[in-house]
């Protein structure tokens, strides 16, 4: 038996005997090949904490704004909504009533201020309502942002761990192919020790990046189908104030 196919058995030997596995790969790997490592694993950790943040977030939201929504559609007094509305702390809506509700309570005080002077009517005059209309959409934009909040992370995640897993195991190849230089033996016992390490960061990397990348387009489908609940909201409130509120001038 030649030298090359003694040392292709023992290494099979080592591999069947367990002294390969990933973890003693990773004993074995060099300094580059850990800090890359670490890096995705510290990718890995975040990102799990944003997607569980976010499905508790999205859970609570979906159960506030029902009985946000139930109490809306009473059309009961709006003040009455408007105290039940300050106790959801995690709803969307919630916060855009209130919004909404503060700047016609507004508007109808300085209806009553110039009515006052003037000797007019109570009531709110048409080209208020506009007035509030931005109130409704200024408050759906922030609480859009704030439900995008650390998506950008996520996003980045998928996008950029592939490549930083790939640079690991170029890395990892170029040193492989380096030893075998420097040893002169180019055999498969020689070389897959060397690439199976370098591999380990490519599968680390696209680990990191799936799941991110699954969060990622998920919640941003959440935050549209709010956004797009928040508006119908929005043009509900402002025909309910237009109905009960508004009076038309002349």
């Amino acid at each position: 038996m030649t030298e090359e196919a003694l040392f292709l058995s023992a290494a099979m030997g080592q591999t069947q005997g367990g002294h390969l596995s990933i973890w003693g790969m990773l004993q074995s790997s060099g300094y580059v090949a850990r800090v890359v490592l670490a890096v995705l694993c510290g990718f890995s950790i975040v990102s799990w904490g944003i997607i569980v943040h976010k499905l508790r977030l999205f859970s609570k939201i979906s159960g506030e704004t029902i009985t946000f929504m139930e109490v809306f559609k009473k059309r009961g007094q709006l003040e009455n909504v408007y105290n039940h509305a300050k106790r959801l702390r995690n709803c969307p809506m919630a916060k855009v009533f209130l919004a909404g509700y503060i700047e016609l309570a507004a508007q109808f005080r300085l209806s009553q201020v110039e009515a006052a002077h003037h000797g007019n009517e109570e009531g709110l005059l048409l080209e208020k309502l506009d007035s509030v209309g931005r109130s409704l959409e200024r408050a759906t934009a922030q609480e859009v942002t704030k439900l995008e909040r650390w998506l950008i992370f996520l996003g980045t995640t998928g996008s950029v761990t592939p490549f930083i897993g790939l640079f690991g195991t170029v890395w990892g190849v170029m040193m492989a192919f380096s030893g075998i230089g420097a040893k002169g033996v180019a055999s498969v016992a020689v070389v897959a020790p060397g690439i199976s390490e370098a591999l380990i960061a490519t599968a680390a990397g696209l680990f990191t990046a799936v799941p991110a990348v699954m969060g990622y387009n998920y919640f941003i489908y959440q935050v549209k189908i709010q956004a797009t609940d928040m508006d119908n909201f929005s043009l509900d409130m402002l025909s309910l104030i237009d109905r009960i509120y508004i009076k038309r001038s002349g």
